[in-house]
């Protein structure tokens, strides 16, 4: 396995996080945070860890930043010090900066300095609460991009019986079948029959558009 070197900037209960899992995985860690027990806390598990301002353009350079191939920053707090954060990166040669924000405004601030990434944990996993609650048919999404996913789902009770040509679902659902399971944790079958009726408590995988399919699942259109 390639080991990567990766800058964990602050280290609250999210950069720590990422950067104790990094770790597990036997990639060079380098943490950065001002708070001596913050610090303490991952210093036995990283490659190197150091109590510091990374808003500082030199002590990053002294830290070896500048040989990392991605950096995660890891406050939202402060826009200052993550656009500080941002530049000092960039400057250094960083090719994939990740910033983490705590709003739109910042988000929107933080891409336009030039961060690769941007993402708000607190937003994200309020989505993820909310779409667990919601669902009816999906077992399982895992995004590929922005609006594009894999869904795994229980066959509704009203396509028992038909088959995906007579159920269209390309069309009605923007819907690309690319396989079935007989349980959750049976192997993909990938040979779909277009004109076998499908069997009742059939696990169906599919590529789809995330928004739409969400929207019909958490609407009740695949109910019973």
């Amino acid at each position: 396995m390639e080991r990567k070197i990766i800058g964990v900037l602050g280290l609250g209960v999210f950069g720590k996080t990422v950067a104790m899992e990094l770790s597990k995985f036997e990639q060079d860690v380098i943490v950065i945070d001002s708070d001596q027990d913050n610090v303490q806390d991952v210093s036995d598990f990283v490659s190197k860890a150091a109590i510091g301002d990374f808003t500082d353009l030199e002590f990053l350079k002294h830290m070896g930043i500048a040989d990392c191939d991605s950096v995660v920053i890891a406050t939202g707090n402060s826009l200052e010090s993550s656009v500080l954060a941002v530049m000092h990166c960039k400057k250094l040669g960083v090719s994939t900066v990740i910033a983490k924000a705590k709003s739109t405004i910042y988000e929107e601030v933080l891409y336009e300095i030039g961060a690769d990434f941007v993402i708000s944990p607190e937003r994200e996993s309020g989505r993820q609460v909310a779409s667990s609650l919601l669902r009816h048919k999906i077992a399982d999404i895992i995004k590929l991009e922005s609006d594009i996913s894999i869904v795994e789902f229980k066959v509704p009770t009203s396509w028992v019986g038909k088959t995906v040509v007579e159920l269209d679902v390309r069309k009605k659902y923007d819907l690309n079948i690319i396989g079935t399971r007989q349980t959750k944790t049976a192997p993909l079958q990938t040979d779909i029959g277009l004109k076998e009726p499908i069997k009742a408590d059939t696990i169906i995988v599919a590529i789809t558009n995330t928004d739409t399919f969400e929207k019909y699942d958490y609407l009740g259109y695949f109910d019973d």
